[in-house]
């Protein structure tokens, strides 16, 4: 019981630390989209933080959000079903570049969980072990591995039936890449914003560098309109415009 508490106050403590970026960027997007209705994807789900962001700030006419980890799938969309949200679809699935089945690999502090391996040798991590060892009932499990679905966002069909796609919200936790190359040429056309987290820290294995997502956009007619730094982390966040 007391871990439980425990995590709600992490919770609480990283909104508390994440307002000052959280309300730029829904400054920045209000300035783009006044009173028009807005379009957003929203890959990452987690429990809710962006829906819940954009449904207090702005007109929506439809959030499509992604969510691979089934717990905390169920829970959300419990919630969404209870608040009559008729406007938000929620699916049980991670995004990717393929179809395929992955292992999740879930810490108890849940916003971290990632598809991707860890270096456990980073100073980074060895840190965070540490902060976050309370809030595990076994202090040796650092994390738990579920199996998880993984397809590519031009595969769903609640996807393809959107004419336009205002913001595509990525959240991925170091997968950010293979999302973006999972999208098809002509998907991707009707994007206009592309607003994503990039980690320049070292314990998530990602195998890319942010260079190869900054020019993945520019051959795709996206250009840098927002970069902000992320407190305590090193770890920023992006907004990419589709310029014609």
């Amino acid at each position: 019981m007391l871990h439980i508490i425990y995590i709600k106050i992490l919770s609480y403590l990283i909104e508390v630390i994440d307002y000052k970026n959280k309300k730029k960027v829904i400054n920045f997007f209000k300035e783009k989209f006044l009173e028009n209705k807005i379009n957003l994807i929203d890959i990452g789900a987690h429990k809710g933080e962006t829906i819940k962001v954009f449904l207090k700030n702005f007109n929506i006419d439809r959030i499509l959000s992604f969510e691979a980890n089934t717990k905390i799938f169920e829970a959300l969309n419990n919630k969404l079903i209870n608040e009559k949200l008729t406007n938000v679809t929620l699916i049980n699935s991670g995004i990717g570049d393929q179809n395929e089945k992955k292992k999740l690999k879930v810490f108890h502090e849940t916003s971290s969980s990632t598809f991707n391996q860890i270096n456990q040798n980073t100073k980074y991590y060895q840190r965070k072990k540490k902060y976050l060892s309370f809030l595990s009932k076994n202090k040796n499990e650092e994390y738990e591995e579920i199996t998880v679905q993984v397809n590519p966002l031009s595969y769903f069909e609640e996807f393809k039936m959107l004419d336009r796609v205002d913001i595509l919200k990525i959240d991925t936790e170091g997968y950010e890449l293979k999302v973006l190359k999972g999208i098809k040429k002509e998907d991707i056309e009707k994007i206009r914003f592309i607003y994503f987290e990039h980690h320049y820290d070292l314990m998530i294995k990602k195998n890319y560098k942010y260079f190869e997502i900054k020019n993945f956009l520019n051959q795709n007619n996206f250009h840098l309109k927002l970069k902000l730094k992320m407190n305590f982390r090193k770890t920023f966040e992006y907004i990419y415009e589709k310029v014609e």
